[in-house]
């Protein structure tokens, strides 16, 4: 099947609408793994090796079939991590000397010299990689922040969580002492990931130190709708928080620049298919998530059941090009800004423009499907991270930390202001276009918002299923928020410490189309029953 041509009735390996059990691609990957080694066979004699665990998906570049990118295949159709790729790896995490003594001198050199070392590849270590291999490339830029355009998700392979045995050789004796500088080596460049999409979260080893490449760390906890593979199959993806920090990327961006200019900077932050003659461009920008926890599990009953998880680990940003110390500060703060907009206004994942309803409206589930996310951090994190509120005087901060934000962007791009014209977009983050409200909530059960997205918010007056709130197939123009409250307290040494309350402050983020109800809800929100205040823009 795999060489047959992509017509209609023969081979279409990304068109399952007649189900995935009936599909092509099911029948395509039957085919290979049917006839696949069932058992590892192991490296020869000689050949030191060392197993390490993928902590989520990893992907080998080996081409194309047709549209499905797969992994180099081996003898016997068992997928491996090339030798020569390793090598390449290898050599990046070297100093110059030990590049040189280890893996021979580079080509264009005069006097070439090999190196001692022979490097084998990596290989899965049993059968597990014949599990979830069906992988989802759903590309939603155009479709979240942009407009209501067509989006298709795509389907991929990728090895599911497996251990990887690597072997390494040398054309001379070493001592255990040298084998031990070369497998240090070797865990400095596993600590940079792997294979192909390592920006996403692909390729990255689960016990690997903190790359001295981390440009910030944060632990975050999270809970909300899990993602589905083409099978059916429930899964939490870990590169659903690039594409969360690419997507609020390219809305901050859209405020300050031209359409094309923004999506231009978008790439070359976190990299993309580029255009033209310059081809797909590498970004500076990657992020990895290594889960200390992650369950996923089902909730609701019957045609309302869905996949749920609860999450909590380390998520890193890091660079992916060797970067100057000074356009490695400023994008440490462009991260810190980041992170700081995305958790102080909306998610990750799926359904991330609503509050969790198990947590804030759990009456609303009882025969209805789950809806939204919840993230907030597992530790407490620096200072810089939070916005602390102590009391409705202080909702001010939200609108502050965000206009902090767009300053580190905009030093980023060497500009003072914003552009006049944003683009038409549904989401571009510019005063014209966007209204952040707020109010301070007690508890869980103190959210007004999430009722008014299921019912009247005053008298008869709805947004319900309207523009705002969306519906299915129709995105919404509002987020909601129920954001953790810290206050800030001063300690006996006179510094300022924030406190974690059992209180929230609830964010309403509106990109108002000008409809009628649109005004009106706005009108709503500046009257003192809403008990909301507008924090952004303020002039």
């Amino acid at each position: 099947m795999m060489y047959r041509a992509q017509v209609r009735g023969r081979c279409q390996l990304q068109y399952v609408g007649q189900g995935y059990a009936e599909s092509d691609i099911r029948q395509w990957l039957y085919e290979w793994t049917a006839q696949a080694e069932r058992h590892y066979s192991g490296f020869g004699e000689g050949i030191q090796t060392r197993s390490y665990q993928i902590a989520w998906r990893f992907v080998t570049n080996g081409g194309q079939d047709e549209g499905i990118i797969r992994p180099v295949l081996g003898a016997r159709g068992w997928p491996y991590y090339p030798g020569s790729s390793m090598k390449g790896a290898f050599r990046n995490a070297c100093t110059p000397e030990q590049a040189v003594h280890y893996c021979g001198s580079p080509a264009g050199q005069k006097e070439l010299s090999p190196g001692l070392l022979r490097f084998h590849g990596g290989y899965p270590t049993d059968a597990h990689w014949l599990n979830n291999l069906v992988d989802v490339i759903h590309p939603q830029q155009a479709w979240q922040v942009e407009s209501q355009s067509d989006h298709s998700a795509f389907a991929g392979i990728s090895l599911y969580r497996p251990e990887l045995s690597f072997g390494i050789s040398s054309s001379e004796p070493l001592t255990e002492e040298e084998w031990k500088i070369v497998w240090e080596i070797w865990e400095k460049a596993l600590a940079n990931g792997l294979g192909s999409r390592v920006s996403a979260g692909y390729g990255q080893i689960e016990t690997a130190q903190s790359s001295t490449d981390t440009l910030y760390k944060v632990s975050l906890r999270g809970q909300g709708v899990a993602s589905k593979l083409l099978d059916g199959t429930a899964e939490f993806r870990d590169n659903l928080f690039k594409a969360a920090l690419r997507g609020n990327t390219l809305r901050l961006l859209g405020g300050l620049l031209g359409e094309a200019e923004a999506k231009k900077r978008v790439e070359e932050l976190w990299g993309g298919l580029g255009s033209g003659r310059n081809g797909p461009i590498v970004g500076l920008l990657g992020s990895t998530f290594l889960a200390e926890v992650c369950e996923v599990d089902s909730f609701g009953k019957g045609k309302f059941e869905l996949p749920v998880y609860e999450v909590e680990g380390e998520l890193r940003l890091t660079a992916v090009r060797n970067l100057k110390d000074d356009q490695r500060q400023q994008l440490k703060k462009l991260c810190q800004s980041l992170l700081i907009f995305t958790m102080l206004l909306g998610g990750f994942g799926k359904s991330w423009r609503r509050v969790d309803h198990r947590l804030f409206y759990q009456q609303y589930l009882q025969n209805k499907p789950m809806i939204g996310c919840h993230w907030q951090f597992a530790e407490p994190p620096a200072n810089k991270l939070l916005v602390p509120i102590n009391g409705p005087k202080n909702l001010h901060s939200i609108g502050s930390a965000i206009d902090y934000v767009r300053d580190a962007f905009r030093n980023w791009l060497k500009i003072k202001e914003e552009i006049q014209n944003p683009p038409q977009w549904r989401e571009a983050w510019h005063s014209q276009k966007v209204q952040v409200w707020a109010r301070i909530a007690d508890n869980q059960q103190d959210s007004r918002a999430v009722q008014w997205f299921h019912g009247p918010y005053s008298g008869e007056a709805t947004i319900k299923g309207s523009i705002l709130t969306g519906k299915i197939n129709q995105i919404g123009r509002i987020w909601h928020r129920m954001y953790p409250r810290y206050t800030s307290q001063e300690n006996q040494q006179k510094q300022r410490e924030p406190e974690l309350t059992k209180g929230f402050v609830e964010i309403l983020t509106i990109f108002p189309d000008g409809s009628e109800v649109s005004n009106q809800f706005l009108e709503f929100l500046s009257t003192p029953g809403s008990d909301f205040k507008k924090v952004w823009p303020l002039s």
